[in-house]
């Protein structure tokens, strides 16, 4: 069998404030946004790695969603509950430092994990959990 990841999908609450964090500060390519009744969905990925994307989509587009099903569902993303993605930098102290110094929500520190991982946590505009770990050799 031969499978690669294509798209991965996160949702955002906010098309513009995740264009900044995900193309200005992680130095992703913004390669689509579609609107569509008043919502939009933006497919980010990184620089060189045209067959890998994030798709970020609003979260309540589905309408078979009850209002309460929405508002939880917006409660859990805002807590990182719902959904997350784990990144990979060969620098991830610069990385962090970069990330630290535009405000963004600080979930852990760089860390050496127990289990052999070297990562620190962060919150894209939507709430969602973005790891970001440092291979090692």
């Amino acid at each position: 069998m031969d499978i690669t990841i294509r798209e991965s999908y996160l949702p955002h609450t906010d098309p513009e404030a995740s264009v900044r964090f995900y193309r200005d500060l992680l130095g992703f390519e913004v390669r689509t946004d579609v609107g569509y009744e008043g919502m939009r969905w933006l497919t980010v990925g990184p620089a060189g790695q045209p067959d890998t994307a994030i798709v970020l989509h609003p979260p309540t587009a589905n309408p078979d969603l009850t209002e309460e099903e929405s508002r939880i569902l917006l409660d859990l993303i805002a807590k990182g509950s719902y959904f997350g993605i784990n990144l990979a930098t060969p620098d991830l102290l610069a990385t962090f430092e970069t990330l630290e110094a535009s405000g963004v929500e600080i979930v852990q520190e760089p860390t050496e994990q127990p289990y052999g991982i070297f990562d620190c946590a962060v919150r894209d505009p939507a709430g969602n959990m973005v790891r970001i770990q440092q291979p090692r050799s």
